[in-house]
């Protein structure tokens, strides 16, 4: 793992390791995936302020974040399909970060359901949340991530439909409900995944066995689910789910001040901005650019988080300076998990915390508090 320098040399071991198919739908985007480029390219808008002639000697980079207090301000975003990047990929990522006290946020769209995974793992674990057309089943989902001790539910609201996303047309992974000869063909092509996958059997979103109406199997639950994401959601629903969730409520998916306010009037706790990793509303804006209105609109005294982009250490202190009380990372941990299972997640966290210490000594600042006081001064406009 140590020849992984850094997360792009991740994202290329995860491309020669998993199948076309699979690669595309964590790496792609919507449209001509002109978001999914400024999540990145937008960082270029900001440069570090270095700073000399001050003790760095004694670094910190814990954080508190959603009430908890954390070794580092970054934690696993919500990835659907995760666990067909590894077997037992979701099972293998808690293990990873209950022993980084990194929390996990697992998707509706999971391989593993959220009572699996904490009876895996007893580390900070959080439940994403897509409202369905069936309340009956959106409760029940609620009252399992709280039967989980889950301590945040992060409720998506930028995907009340799924925008096109070339790559997934182009690969047959778009509305199928059933795996077809070519798609076996094609993962036949990749032995070192196919024959792991193939040993823990037909993989299901296990959150959804219980109900029959969403058919059999990960394609057809998935179809099913994506048809059934209420389109109507609306501030009133957030007032629903902020009477039955007794945790922090986080809603995911602003892209202005305005929906930020919103959200905090109907009861959130936080937001996450995000453009849900460009794989939505495509041209938009990049998270990043974002960040800094939505701080303002909300106040301090509202936490805001952001996803969106993050390949580097300095890419979160950057998010940090700009007044994020956190980062969620997707595609980093999936290519880690890829790469590597546990391992390779263990070393996105290692390779991203050398970055953000390195990056801090530099900036003459011993730990994450101080950037945070710091705050945009840290920064200068390119």
């Amino acid at each position: 793992m140590t020849a992984l320098a850094t997360l792009a040399d991740m994202q290329q071991a995860a491309r020669r390791r998993l199948p076309k198919m699979i690669f595309d739908y964590v790496a792609g985007g919507a449209g001509d995936e002109t978001t999914l480029a400024a999540n990145r390219t937008d960082f270029a808008r900001y440069r570090l302020e270095q700073r000399v002639l001050v003790d760095c000697s004694a670094q910190d980079l814990s954080a508190t974040v959603l009430g908890r207090a954390l070794p580092q301000p970054f934690m696993a975003a919500p990835v659907g399909f995760l666990g067909l990047c590894a077997p037992r990929g979701e099972q293998q990522l808690a293990a990873a970060a209950r022993a980084a006290g990194m929390p996990v946020c697992l998707s509706s769209f999971s391989m593993a359901s959220i009572a699996e995974l904490r009876a895996h793992s007893d580390g900070p674990l959080d439940f994403q949340l897509y409202v369905l057309t069936d309340r009956e089943v959106t409760a029940a989902l609620v009252d399992a991530a709280n039967a989980a001790g889950c301590g945040a539910l992060y409720v998506t609201v930028d995907t009340a439909l799924t925008n096109v996303r070339d790559r997934d047309v182009r690969n047959g992974f778009r509305g199928v409900s059933r795996m077809t000869p070519s798609m076996l063909a094609r993962f036949a092509l990749k032995p070192g995944w196919s024959l792991p996958m193939l040993a823990t059997g037909m993989p299901s979103i296990r959150a959804l066995d219980p109900y029959p109406q969403f058919g059999r199997g990960a394609l057809a639950q998935a179809a099913n689910l994506g048809q059934r994401i209420d389109r109507t959601l609306s501030v009133a629903d957030l007032a629903w789910l902020r009477k039955r969730w007794p945790g922090r409520l986080v809603v995911k998916g602003v892209l202005s001040g305005a929906d930020a306010v919103k959200a905090r009037e109907a009861g959130a706790d936080a937001v996450v901005v995000s453009n849900h990793g460009g794989r939505q509303l495509d041209p938009a804006a990049s998270a990043i650019s974002v960040l800094p209105e939505v701080v303002a609109a909300v106040g301090p005294a509202f936490e805001v988080l952001v996803d969106g982009g993050f390949r580097r250490g300095s890419d979160i202190l950057i998010a940090l300076a700009l007044g994020a009380s956190g980062v969620l990372l997707g595609r980093p941990i999936a290519y880690g998990l890829a790469a590597g299972g546990a391992a390779g997640v263990a070393r996105v966290i290692e390779i991203l915390r050398a970055e953000m210490m390195a990056t801090l000594a530099l900036m003459g600042l011993a730990s994450v508090a101080e950037l945070k006081a710091r705050g945009p001064a840290a920064l200068r406009l390119a």
